[in-house]
Parts: C-alpha cells; sequence; structure tokens
C-alpha cells in the first residue's frame, strides 16, 4: 500500500542521512581542540569522581559546571562509558588533559541531528565537532518538540522542552512562546465568533497536565540539590552575571553595535579634545577576555536593562500568539521571535545561540517567500558569525566550500547576490589580507569586531523585517513547495 512504500521509503532516507552525517564528523575527530573540550572533560571528572553534593561547589578548574543538573546526569552517565577508554580522563585534577572526547558528542546525536538539513546540517556539524559542543540532539529536541505541536501532540511537545530546558538553560530564550501558546490555544479550548478568547472553555485538568509534565521533569532535575539546600547554588552557577555585557567573541546583536558606537564616540572625544584619555577605562571589551567592563562614553549596561529590554522585543510576539492565535505556525512565529529577541538583547549572549532562530526559520522558509527571504539574510549573516570559531588554517577550505554551497542554494532559490558579495568581500579581507598586513599586530580584535558588526547588522534587519510581517499580518504568501 501508498503509506507502507512512504514509510519504507522514509526509513531508507532516514538511515543513508544518519549515515552519511557519522561519516562526515569522522574527518573532524582530529580537527584542533577548543576550550570546550576541557570544559566537558572536567565536567565528566566531577559527576564520575565527585559525590552529587559536591557537584556545584567543585572549582579546581575555571570551568566549573553550569549547565541545569539533568545535563550533569547526562555527563555523568557518558562518564560511566569513558572509564572504560581512559579512566585519568575522569579525575579532577588532571587539568588540561589529552583526550578526544568528540565521539561522544557524536554518538549522542547523530540520530536527532538528521533533521538540520542543508547548510544548517553542515555548520552544526562543524560547530559541534571542531569548536566542540553537544548542541546537536540539543536541537534535536528542540525540533521534535516543535513538530509534536504542529502535529497537535502537546503534553508530548511541552515533555520534549521540559526536558530540553532542564539540559540546557539558553532555552529559555523561547519558553514565553511555549508558556502562552500552551495556556492560549491548549488550556482555553474555544475561541469566540471574533475570534477573542471565550474565559469559560478554560480546561483546569489540562493545565494541570501540563503543570504535572514540567513539575516532574524539574523534580528529576532539580529534586536531589532542593533536597540538599543547594539550590541557590546552582541557581548562581547557571546565572553567572559576572561574566559580562558580552562574550569574548562579541555575539552579533544590538549589544555588539552598542559597543563599537560607544568605542566610536571615545576615539572621536580624544581627537578632539572633549575627552582625557587617561580618564577613560581601558579597552577591555575589545581584549578578548570575559569580563565585565565599562563602556567609556555611553551608559554602561546592566543585567536589569538587557531583561527589560528583551522582554519588551518579545512582548508583541507573545501578545499576538494571545490575542490573534493562528494555530502551531503561528505559535512557530512567536518562538522565531523570542529566540531572535532574546539573542539581539540577552545578557553575555554567545554567539551560537542564533542557530536557534534559525532552525525554527527553516521550517517557515520552504512555505512562504517573504520567509524565504528572510532565512537567507539571517543564515547569510548568522552562519558567517560562527566562522571566526573555526580558526585555523586547514579549516578554511572547508569555511570556503561552506560558503559556496549555500552561495549556490541561494541563487537557485533566491536571488541574495548583493548580500553574498559583500559577504565574500568581509571574507577576503578579514582571512587573507589582514594577516599579511601590519594591523595583525596592534589591533589583533580587528577582525572579530568587523565580523561582529558586519553579521550585527544583518541580524537586526532580518529581526525588524519577521516583526513587520507578524504586525503587518502578512501571511497568505504564495508557498515555495
Amino acid at each position: 500500500s501508498r503509506p507502507t512504500v512512504m514509510a519504507a521509503d522514509s526509513c531508507s532516507w532516514f538511515s543513508a542521512l544518519a549515515v552519511g552525517v557519522s561519516l562526515l564528523k569522522c574527518f573532524f575527530i582530529s580537527a584542533y581542540r577548543s576550550t570546550d573540550f576541557e570544559v566537558h572533560r572536567n565536567w565528566l571528572a566531577i559527576t564520575h569522581s565527585l559525590p552529587v553534593s559536591r557537584w556545584y561547589y567543585e572549582n579546581t578548574s575555571e570551568w566549573t559546571l553550569d549547565y541545569p543538573p539533568l545535563f550533569a546526569w547526562f555527563e555523568f552517565g557518558l562518564s560511566q562509558v569513558a572509564r572504560s577508554f581512559d579512566a585519568n580522563m575522569l579525575q579532577v585534577e588532571n587539568l588540561n588533559y589529552a583526550m578526544c572526547p568528540r565521539e561522544t558528542a557524536g554518538a549522542s546525536d547523530t540520530a536527532v541531528s538528521c533533521f538540520l538539513i542543508g547548510s544548517v546540517l553542515l555548520l552544526q556539524v562543524l560547530q559541534v565537532h571542531i569548536h566542540f559542543q553537544y548542541n546537536g540532539f540539543l536541537f534535536g529536541f528542540l525540533l521534535l518538540s516543535v513538530a509534536k505541536h504542529l502535529q497537535s501532540q502537546h503534553l508530548q511537545g511541552a515533555l520534549l522542552f521540559a526536558f530540553l530546558l532542564n539540559l540546557k538553560h539558553i532555552y529559555l530564550y523561547v519558553a514565553p512562546a511555549y508558556g502562552v501558546y500552551l495556556l492560549r490555544s491548549y488550556c482555553f479550548t474555544q475561541d469566540n465568533k471574533d475570534g477573542s478568547i471565550r474565559w469559560s472553555s478554560f480546561s483546569l485538568r489540562r493545565l494541570l497536565a501540563l503543570g504535572a509534565i514540567v513539575t516532574s521533569v524539574c523534580a528529576l532535575s532539580f529534586g536531589p540539590f532542593i533536597a540538599m539546600g543547594q539550590l541557590p547554588q546552582v541557581l548562581s552557577r547557571l546565572f553567572p552575571f559576572k561574566r559580562g555585557l558580552c562574550h569574548a567573541y562579541w555575539a552579533p546583536n544590538i549589544w555588539a553595535l552598542y559597543n563599537v558606537l560607544d568605542k566610536t564616540l571615545a576615539v572621536l572625544g580624544v581627537r578632539l579634545k572633549l575627552l582625557d584619555k587617561a580618564e577613560l577605562p581601558l579597552a577591555s571589551m575589545t581584549g578578548g577576555l570575559v569580563q565585565e567592563f565599562e563602556h567609556s562614553v555611553l551608559p554602561s549596561v546592566t543585567p536589569a536593562v538587557t531583561l527589560v529590554c528583551t522582554l519588551l522585543s518579545i512582548l508583541p510576539a507573545a501578545a499576538s500568539i494571545w490575542l490573534r492565535p493562528r494555530g502551531a505556525r503561528g505559535f512557530l512565529r512567536c518562538l522565531l521571535l523570542c529566540a531572535l529577541g532574546s539573542f539581539m538583547f540577552g545578557w553575555h549572549v554567545h554567539e551560537k545561540a542564533i542557530l536557534i532562530a534559525i532552525l525554527p526559520l527553516s521550517i517557515l522558509a520552504v512555505e512562504n517567500r517573504e520567509d524565504a527571504g528572510i532565512f537567507l539574510i539571517l543564515t547569510t549573516t548568522g552562519h558567517y558569525s560562527l566562522f571566526p570559531l573555526l580558526f585555523t588554517a586547514p579549516l578554511l577550505p572547508f569555511k570556503v566550500a561552506l560558503m559556496l554551497m549555500f552561495s549556490i542554494f541561494s541563487f537557485t532559490y533566491q536571488c541574495s547576490y548583493y548580500l553574498d558579495t559583500l559577504k565574500y568581500f568581509t571574507f577576503s579581507i578579514l582571512e587573507v589580507v589582514f594577516p599579511l598586513s601590519p594591523w595583525q599586530q596592534r589591533l589583533p580584535f580587528l577582525p572579530l569586531l568587523v565580523t561582529s558588526v558586519y553579521c550585527a547588522m544583518g541580524v537586526c534587519y532580518a529581526f525588524l523585517r519577521l516583526y513587520a510581517s507578524l504586525l503587518l499580518q502578512r501571511e497568505d504568501k504564495p508557498k515555495l513547495l
């Protein structure tokens, strides 16, 4: 029968893709080791060698455990396997121990990473298996959760997201979208004829079911630490506000532009003798370090300011699916804007967080031509912003190949000639010309600064376009597929 044939074709496609992804990952086993290798080795050692009561207090290494407890349990499980290969890696005092945990990342996300297609897949593979992160299987949880909501299996979707949030708390970025959508479209079962909410249709049973799912997963994750009275210590590790507004390499968001503006005003002020250079703070924000710093001219930004800006940036999207619910695809658009708003205005945002916004937009892009155009802009700048993570010379061909593949895709489906031309020009200057110039020694942070500013402008433009599309309700565009 036709369903049987389709199921067989799907299984064959999935298996082939899983094998292909796994083989591709093997090419990167011998690539350079980033600091994240030592981070996860130390977490393996902590969870294997120490009692649970010391996991979130251990600070022998600077790379302390700062993920939610469910991920710590995941590391504990991996450590049981790791001891069969090299028990020395599981000793906390063996700092910077030479080992290769890429295989654990590969094993954990081979299946779920098959949901990431095209250039999104390739960037995820490079980022996970060279820079080294476990984000592959986490993205799989996110996409599986979204898929369950698209299939109207809301309790399963909520369960998957609860697990995801307890594995990595960066997904708090999209938690407002889940909360508002499930409350509005699942707990309230009917609308009035004009589309407004029918308050009498509220289902307490559904709310309790959602509450039971979230509570049970959080109890599984945090329960032992709450029982030991360690919840404040765990939270202090999860939200270390002392790390500063920006990461060592600025994520391409509004604060990157804010930093550049402050730096420009400071330089002009000194040149015009309006400011005394001796009284200005040192250029710590361009020092490539993770630390707090003060702005020179503009007001310094505090965590409270970033929180307010983030909430204001996602409020219209959340209000939209509350006032005018448009089903699961309206939820997907809200999730996208919450992820992008948090990326734009959040505190100490990591550059890799842009993938949380790119993935849901890739789903919308195959159905809507306007979304496809925004997708090309966001992926071009968002993916390019990840290239500084792959900084060694042997990786240059891979970066060039990725750029060429994505450009071919862009020209095939929707031309983005000017954006691609600017991307190649910027790439050539930063990767070829600048390293040979005398500025390499004097201004080592300049390529990262230029990359952040260029990509920030593209991400900001995509963010504004997405909000314009939402608020103007331009939903019914011709489908691409």
